[in-house]
Order: C-alpha cells, then sequence, then structure tokens
C-alpha cells in the first residue's frame, strides 16, 4: 500500500520499522519538529524523523497541519491510507479524508477506555489489571473512531515504560496484520458510555503523596517510571524511586519507619528498592544508603 505514517516518540518506531519490512510504499513521514534537547539546548530529531532518515525516507516535521498548503501537500501524496501512532498533532478533516482508506490510529488501550494522551500511565494508575491496542478508524473526535482490531496486555507489576515497550510491539504487529487483508476485519462502534479519559501527565503528579495507601503510591511509582520520575524530597534535594514494593509494617504518612527507608504511608509502608538523586545514575538501595543517610523518624515531601 502507499502509505504516509505519522509519528513522534519511541512508541512510533516499530510500527514504522513494521510497515517498511512488510513491503509497503512509504512515501512520506510526518513527525513533529526537532526539539531542543541535552545540556546544549540542541535542536534533536524525533525517534521516528531519526529512522525515517535511517530507511531513507522523506519526512515532513510541519508546526500544524491546518494550513491550506500543508494540506494540498498531503493529498498530493495519494495515499492509500495514513498510520498514525502518537504523532501529537490534530489532524484536521481534510487530512483525515485525504487517504482512500482515511487515517488509522495505534492507540496504546482497549477503546473505549483510556482515550486521550497518557492511556498507559492511567491504566497503571487506575489499578487496571490488563490495557491492550487498538487500531482504529480516526475521525474528528479525540480517539472516538469505529474499532478496527483489538489485543489484551496484562499489565502485572510492569513499568509505563515497560509496559509502552510491549504495546508499541503489539501495535505494529496488529497495524501489519490488518493493512494485509483489510476486508477481513469489521469496524466496531465504541460505547461512549464505557469511555474514560487519559489527561496528559502534569509534572506536579509525580511527586509521592505518601497520605495515600502503599498500594497506589507503589502504583505511582510504576506510572511515572521512566519519566517524569515519581519522586519525594528529603533536605530539599530531590529523589526519584525507580523501584518499590508494598510493606505491610506501620507508619506515619511520609515518615521512615526505620533507618533503612521504609516509608510510612496511609496504611501501611513502601520500601524502595532502586532510586534516583537528582543529576545522579539509579542505584540500588544498599548503595543509596551507603551514601546518604535518612534516619528513622525523618519526615519526606
Amino acid at each position: 500500500m502507499r502509505i504516509a505514517f505519522m509519528g513522534t516518540p519511541d512508541f512510533a518506531v516499530p510500527a514504522l520499522k513494521a510497515l517498511h519490512e512488510a513491503g509497503h510504499e512509504i512515501v512520506a513521514v510526518y513527525s513533529q519538529p526537532p526539539r531542543r534537547a541535552g545540556r546544549g539546548k540542541k535542536l534533536s530529531p524525533s525517534p521516528v524523523q531519526r529512522v525515517a532518515e535511517e530507511l531513507g525516507i522523506e519526512v515532513r516535521t510541519p508546526v500544524s497541519l491546518k494550513g491550506e498548503e500543508e494540506q494540498t501537500a498531503f493529498a498530493a501524496l495519494q495515499l492509500d491510507v495514513a498510520v498514525v501512532a502518537a504523532y501529537g498533532l490534530i489532524l484536521p478533516q481534510a487530512i483525515l479524508d485525504a487517504p482512500a482508506m482515511g487515517c488509522l490510529n495505534i492507540h496504546g488501550s482497549l477503546l473505549p477506555r483510556w482515550r486521550g494522551a497518557a492511556p498507559v500511565q492511567r491504566a497503571i494508575l487506575a489499578g487496571d489489571t490488563v490495557t491492550g491496542i487498538t487500531i482504529m478508524q480516526m475521525e474528528a473526535g479525540l480517539d472516538t473512531g469505529p474499532m478496527l482490531l483489538k489485543s489484551k496486555t496484562p499489565i502485572d507489576g510492569k513499568t509505563a515504560g515497560e509496559l509502552t515497550e510491549e504495546l508499541a510491539e503489539t501495535g505494529a504487529e496488529l497495524m501489519v496484520q490488518y493493512l494485509a487483508s483489510p476486508s477481513e476485519y469489521s469496524a466496531e462502534t465504541q460505547d461512549d458510555a464505557l469511555a474514560t479519559y487519559a489527561k496528559k501527565i502534569e509534572k506536579q503528579e509525580a511527586r509521592l503523596d505518601f497520605n495515600k495507601p502503599p498500594n497506589h503510591v507503589e502504583r505511582q511509582i510504576r506510572a511515572f517510571t521512566p519519566v517524569p520520575g515519581a519522586f519525594f524530597k528529603f533536605e530539599n534535594v530531590r529523589y526519584k524511586i525507580l523501584e518499590a514494593q508494598v510493606s505491610n509494617s506501620d507508619g506515619e504518612p511520609g515518615i521512615t519507619v526505620d533507618d533503612h527507608l521504609l516509608i510510612g504511608c496511609g496504611a501501611g509502608s513502601i520500601q524502595p528498592r532502586v532510586i534516583q538523586k537528582a543529576g545522579k545514575p539509579a542505584i540500588d538501595l544498599k548503595s543509596f544508603l551507603n551514601g546518604t543517610k535518612i534516619p528513622k523518624g525523618t519526615l519526606l515531601q
């Protein structure tokens, strides 16, 4: 098929590679414009742009698709379909209508649950036991279009990073499967009454709330690993907890129960396993305690 691929982060990379390996003609890749990153604040292309350039595919990085010039250029590609995976720009109706088969989206949840920007993190935070991938036909609404193909994935104790990687591979496989024989699949209308909204993650949400039960704190840690990183502050220094386990030991919320960084929560406590001090690499708890003493009875914020 003649395809335009539209994606930006690492989540979208497996799908781009899979479509290329499947022999589809990817005539253009659309991605968010390069962003300034790192200490030198140099412009850095997105993961999708880097891979597309390695594959020798034309890359387009418009700031918006609302203008007539961009829409005309998109229509001129004469596409069979556009495949979208975490692109990050709103697609106007003219873009949605241009390809013969419209625009198909790889979404990281089992729609209609968790429509929106952060479905993986929201599923973990909510304590869902299962999530998955939905291949859907895009329309003007936010992740409201008909569902074409779905696959379930158990969440278990995975972090958002681990789960996102797994879902990215599943999404790539499902999209290749669907495009191989789209006539075999029938569209299923979403039940709006079952919809939930996965709003964008705000940085302040990553601050650990030790007033919550330890199970919630542990989910918060997994949901925000690797980014933005669930954290607490001690002596005005930020520490991220990247891995932890729940403990039944009683303690006051936010106060260390012992000298080994067991932290009291609501009705229980949490034991960090991997910690990262601001500006330093992540280390295991034993190594951390060898260099940083946080005595019993310390209030963490």
